[in-house]
């Protein structure tokens, strides 16, 4: 049997854009998950509170030689703790910056999972056709405000537009002022760099909190030495969120979650059915104070 390639894959629909090589998916993606049903014991049947899920509408990161990285939201990182959020009782909204669609890396879609397949089926609507994040901040961010948890799912395209973003730094201070939950997994905590938009660092609204992030090293390491990107980032993400205080508890991607205060954070997509699960079992929690 002929090895597969370590080349990243050229994206026909884009000057100098490049897909993950075929060695690097054999290895990063499966055609199933983890996920082996939901833990919690009862789901809330109520219909006041719900989940604001904030996507990448972006497909294109572009690297420090030039080349485009064709990502997304990594449909795991997105769908497995979806599931669990959802199953647990809490209806999702989904919103993306610009309005346009959530871009998913459909080269990672698990398409033989029965459970995550449906739930991707049940919310595809959303996904083709998002809220606008400015036009339901006021709402999102009001007294009555009906979310109990911010969810920003992983995949490079997090790192684009998100970390820049006053829309996403004003449901950040909505969220931690209120006691709501912040859940991101993998690269998606790029968003919480939008918390220091305008701000002195030392004012940075996670500083001190403990979270999971995807390793630098990886991204820096195996993912240039198997193809799965077409170059360096500009920037990493660890690195930005220790300069600013952030305290980064993994070196490597085990399935690792942590809760510290309100925020719920996972390692990679194999943190993603752990996350779901914390997730799930934190916003039932929750709700019943409320």
């Amino acid at each position: 049997m002929a090895e597969l390639s370590k080349v990243p894959v050229r994206d026909r629909a884009e000057h100098n854009a490049y897909f993950p090589s075929d060695y690097s998916l054999s290895v990063y993606t499966s055609k199933t998950t983890d996920f082996d049903g939901v833990k919690f014991d009862a789901p809330y049947t109520g219909k006041k509170y719900k989940v604001l899920m904030v996507g990448s509408d972006e497909r294109y990161v572009q690297m420090k030689n030039g080349k485009l990285f064709s990502t997304g939201n990594h449909p795991v990182e997105t769908l497995l703790p979806m599931l669990h959020m959802h199953e647990a009782g809490f209806e999702i909204d989904v919103a993306t910056l610009s309005g346009n669609s959530v871009k998913l890396e459909m080269w990672a879609m698990p398409e033989e999972d029965t459970a995550v397949m449906d739930l991707y089926n049940t919310y595809l609507p959303k996904l083709e056709q998002p809220k606008k994040l400015a036009d339901i901040l006021e709402a999102a961010t009001a007294e009555d405000s009906p979310y109990i948890a911010v969810f920003i799912p992983g995949g490079h395209g997090a790192l684009h537009a998100l970390p820049e973003s006053r829309e996403v730094k004003a449901l950040l201070q909505w969220a931690v002022k209120n006691d709501r939950f912040v859940v991101t997994l993998c690269h998606g905590p790029a968003a919480l760099l939008a918390a220091a938009v305008d701000e002195k660092p030392e004012d940075f609204l996670f500083k001190g909190f403990e979270m999971a992030v995807f390793p630098d090293a990886l991204d820096e390491g195996a993912n240039q030495d198997i193809g799965y990107m077409p170059g360096r980032l500009k920037w990493l993400l660890a690195d930005s969120l220790v300069k600013l205080g952030a305290k980064i508890l993994n070196s490597d991607i085990t399935g690792f979650v942590h809760k510290d205060r309100m925020l719920l954070t996972g390692d990679s997509p194999l943190a993603a059915n752990n996350l779901g699960i914390l997730a799930a079992d934190e916003l039932l929690k929750k709700v019943q104070t409320l």
